[in-house]
């Protein structure tokens, strides 16, 4: 009876044409892919977490090939627009305690298909403790975690657009 309930279920399954967000990644892509991050001459180190997260999703989620760029069938180039830190909560004697980080990237995805301008942004909320400020450690971690959200969406939108 169990037999017969997942196979009943996994026929269902591939019946409503399920297709994973890396399947429609991969079609937008290329099997070759150079990465390329525009580096802010005000905050290097940014840049550099940018472009380690965008490689890590490229590579784990979607194992696609990084390339040289003269080999490459798509080149995806992002740029750091804004970054933004806001305070959203103080506490009783109006000290900031909790601050909201959003980045917001510029990306650029060029191939055989054309050249398309997707911008996407990121957010990541952090506390901190009353009467101190934000720690290169914890600014660090803030942008990393953004970054990666924003780049998240970059790429559920490049799965929308393979899905068309």
């Amino acid at each position: 009876m169990r037999i017969f309930a997942l196979l009943l279920v996994l026929l269902l399954w591939q019946g409503c044409g399920y297709k994973p967000a890396k399947r429609y990644v991969r079609s937008v892509l290329g099997p070759k892919v150079y990465t390329e991050v525009v580096v802010d001459l005000r905050d290097p180190q940014n840049s550099v977490l940018i472009k380690d997260a965008l490689n890590q999703a490229i590579l784990r989620r979607f194992g696609q090939n990084l390339v040289p760029k003269s080999h490459a069938d798509t080149i995806i180039e992002v740029r750091m627009k804004h970054l933004y830190f806001t305070p959203l909560e103080y506490d009783a004697n109006g000290y900031v305690i909790y601050y909201r980080t959003k980045v917001v990237l510029d990306c650029t995805l060029r191939s055989s298909q054309g050249v398309r301008h997707i911008q996407t942004s990121g957010l990541y909320d952090f506390p901190i403790e009353p009467n101190s400020v934000i720690t290169d450690t914890m600014r660090y971690i803030a942008i990393k975690e953004a970054a990666n959200k924003a780049l998240d969406r970059f790429i559920s939108r490049l799965a929308f657009q393979g899905a068309r």
